[in-house]
């Protein structure tokens, strides 16, 4: 080949190869780091007697930073003001002041998930440093359960606290506890590492994270005497209660209109709270009267006024009808003696109420369907001899509406219409027998009135029959079963 042919061969390929060569080709990434960083070094040691340290550093293999450190890294026992943590590069550092620790007592510092690498956030988890002011550890243990008073069951996420038995009772509404921990997601909690020394135990749904009672949204629990911590402690059960009606407290501002334009007049009007969508479903319940909502206070109720009939063959007949006033909610309510699977009329003429300025109220024509037997559940529930009594209410809820709530009377009690859903069931042990659940109250060493729950939600279904022994599981037939007797 000669050389021409050679040379124009080179000078036609060499840009291709030398735009082959320079293409950049991004690395291909390496493995994801999960690793949490590792302790390399603490100073000084753990577990150290006879020291008032003032200063820990903990060096790792690896960058860190905190994460939230305020509240993932804790003393236990509380000091005054908080620790001072710092992370610079590989080294975290807590400085404590020495000269509140106090004398022959055991310290212990939890981290938390406070320290990650600066890469992955990795954390670091799990540990615990230890010191003693004293010639030994502390080791013994206090634990228990934190239990809602008004329902019986088990609460969880609030704190518990320790205060040295000396202390009043007011100490929870002045000063943050010597101990605090948190109550679990099963509502068990626990503190180990305590001396061996008398504390007041309380526990409190704090609700603005301070670590004090302050009374008004807070659940406060308290034991009725001090305790002393052992190797294997019984177990403490807690009630929590809500010691005031913060439902009730609104404030002036919430209650005092802001001055500005003056509000338009609210139009007198009404509306009939039934379905009247579809005369083929059956939607009036039977265990309930029709509901005649107002949008301002009515009075005088003229019964001529108002008609209801229902259909019996083709021919309508009167039905007869009493009304109650809900002046709170401006509520009309009109029962009857309801004839199931039935088309009913309900016919309110004008004037069968008006405002208090005289104003009647416009007529209305509603006619809907009422329901029968066949859309209801059957519940039966078998209380134990000894819940029997004066001293004992049993009450049933769906959702969170009260369906049921007597003093118990029989040991066997029949619900034979129940809208379909899901209810829950409990006992109150009724120490004063004024026929409610009474709270308690930390201050007159008063404990909340016990509650008995039934450990399971029930789930009721149209049509079925359910028998429910209150401490055995619940069993259910099917319409036109035949279920055991109890």
């Amino acid at each position: 080949m000669n050389r021409k042919v050679i040379r124009l061969v080179f000078v036609t390929f060499l840009p291709l190869i030398l735009f082959g060569c320079a293409q950049i080709v991004p690395p291909q990434g390496g493995i994801k780091d999960t690793k949490a960083p590792k302790l390399r070094t603490v100073l000084p040691a753990d577990s150290s007697t006879s020291k008032r340290i003032n200063k820990i550093e903990l060096q790792f293999d690896e960058f860190i930073h905190l994460n939230n450190p305020s509240s993932e890294i804790t003393i236990s026992p509380l000091l005054p003001i908080p620790l001072n943590v710092v992370a610079i590069r590989k080294t975290v550092t807590i400085k404590i002041p020495d000269s509140l620790l106090l004398t022959n007592t055991t310290y212990r510092l939890n981290f938390g998930n406070a320290i990650q690498d600066v890469h992955e956030n990795n954390t670091f988890s799990g540990y615990s440093y230890i010191f003693s002011t004293g010639i030994y550890f502390d080791s013994l243990r206090l634990r228990g359960t934190v239990f809602n008073a008004a329902t019986g069951q088990k609460d969880t996420g609030c704190l518990v606290l320790l205060y040295n038995a000396e202390k009043s009772d007011s100490a929870i509404v002045r000063e943050k506890p010597l101990y605090v921990t948190h109550a679990n997601s099963s509502g068990n909690f626990s503190f180990e590492g305590l001396p061996e020394k008398p504390f007041k135990i309380f526990a409190l749904r704090d609700a603005n994270n301070n670590m004090i009672y302050d009374g008004k949204n807070e659940w406060i629990a308290f034991h009725d005497s001090v305790l002393i911590p052992t190797h294997n402690p019984a177990l403490v059960n807690l009630y929590l209660f809500l010691d005031n009606d913060s439902s009730s407290n609104t404030s002036t501002s919430e209650r005092v209109k802001t001055p500005g334009s003056p509000t338009p007049p609210i139009a007198f009007s009404y509306s009939v709270m039934v379905d009247t969508t579809s005369l083929k479903k059956r939607t009036q319940d039977i265990t309930e009267p029709i509901v005649v909502r107002f949008t301002k206070t009515f009075k005088n109720i003229n019964p001529a006024r108002i008609y209801l009939s229902y259909d019996s063959s083709g021919i309508a007949v009167e039905a007869k009808v009493s009304a109650s006033i809900d002046s709170i909610r401006k509520d009309l309510k009109l029962y009857t003696n309801w004839k199931d699977n039935s088309i009913y009329t309900l016919r309110l003429l004008k004037g069968f109420v008006h405002d208090s300025l005289g104003a009647d109220a416009m007529p209305s024509k509603h006619i809907f369907h009422t329901k029968q037997d066949e859309d209801y559940a059957k519940l039966h529930v078998h209380l134990p001899s000894k819940y029997f009594g004066k001293g004992f209410i049993f009450v049933l809820l769906k959702d969170n509406d009260t369906i049921y709530h007597r003093t118990v009377t029989d040991t066997l009690i029949h619900f034979n219409r129940l809208q379909p859903g899901t209810y829950n069931m409990r006992i109150i042990d009724d120490k004063n027998h004024n026929g409610k659940w009474d709270h308690g109250n930390v201050f007159l060493h008063l404990q909340p009135e016990m509650v008995i729950p039934y450990d399971r939600s029930i789930m009721l279904k149209a049509g079925w029959e359910n028998l429910i022994d209150f401490e055995e599981p619940p069993t259910s037939v099917r319409p036109g079963a035949t279920a055991a007797p109890h």
